[in-house]
């Protein structure tokens, strides 16, 4: 649109900000919480209901209720490799969610049998591991996508390894018969990728239709390739990143 050139792609790192923000909080929240009541040493208690003229204690109901909360894991382990295939951030988030809650289910129903045995602490304890481990998760998403905002070089959804498609327009660039180098800035913009190339032509007979048929071989290389603006220069030492050093 005329308010949005470059279209709504970045609204997907939105969306991956405000999970992370979510995971963040939620597990903060419970380890703050977790700890509190460990430090004053809370005895929590589970009463029984009376059904049918027999007495049933509480715990069995509680846990046949979080036994259904574990079931989300298994929704998390089919949206994960589809998060990365697709490059969805917020897909992998929203996995991240899901194991979040088995995660939860599984705390919880340690504490309410570690109550049932008489070790008060069990509850807190295993509420501050699991909510430790949410925090975990939330911050290292956190940090992934403030990187993405800051347009550091594109990595896998993740965030585990570099992402291979700058390296491969590159090498694409450098094969061409009539380019003597190249090289490329590729930028993360949600689902897709977008960025410039430079490339020092051999000689500059025909550039344009060079240039047109460059761009449409790059972006052909892989369908997340959605913008490749390619400029022509005599020199790459110019790029403000080509004499950086390599991140380990």
């Amino acid at each position: 649109t005329e308010e949005f050139p470059f279209g709504y792609h970045r609204a997907t790192s939105v969306a991956f900000l405000a999970g992370a923000v979510a995971l963040v909080s939620m597990g903060g929240f419970l380890l703050i919480e977790s700890v509190h009541k460990l430090i004053l040493a809370e005895h929590p208690t589970i009463g029984v209901i009376n059904l049918f003229g027999r007495d049933i204690w509480l715990g069995w109901a509680m846990l046949a209720v979080l036994a259904y909360g574990c079931v989300p894991v298994l929704l998390g382990r089919l949206k994960t490799p589809l998060a990365r295939s697709l490059h969805d951030h917020v897909l992998f988030v929203d996995a991240s969610m899901n194991r979040a809650d088995w995660l939860t289910a599984v705390g919880a129903a340690v504490g309410v049998i570690g109550v049932g045995l008489g070790y008060w602490w069990v509850d807190a304890a295993a509420a501050i591991v699991i909510a430790a481990d949410i925090t975990w998760d939330g911050f290292k998403n956190l940090r992934d996508v403030m990187a993405d905002m800051l347009d550091e070089r594109p990595t896998i959804v993740d965030g585990r390894a570099r992402e291979s498609l700058p390296e491969r327009v590159r090498t694409y660039l450098r094969e061409l018969p009539w380019v003597e180098d190249a090289d490329v800035r590729i930028r993360d913009a949600g689902h897709a990728f977008t960025g410039e190339a430079f490339v020092i032509p051999k000689d500059t007979r025909d550039l344009l239709p060079r240039l047109r048929d460059a761009a449409e071989g790059a972006r052909a290389l892989d369908w997340r390739m959605l913008d490749l603006t390619i400029m022509p220069v005599e020199t790459l030492d110019t790029l403000p990143a080509k004499n950086a050093p390599e991140k380990p």
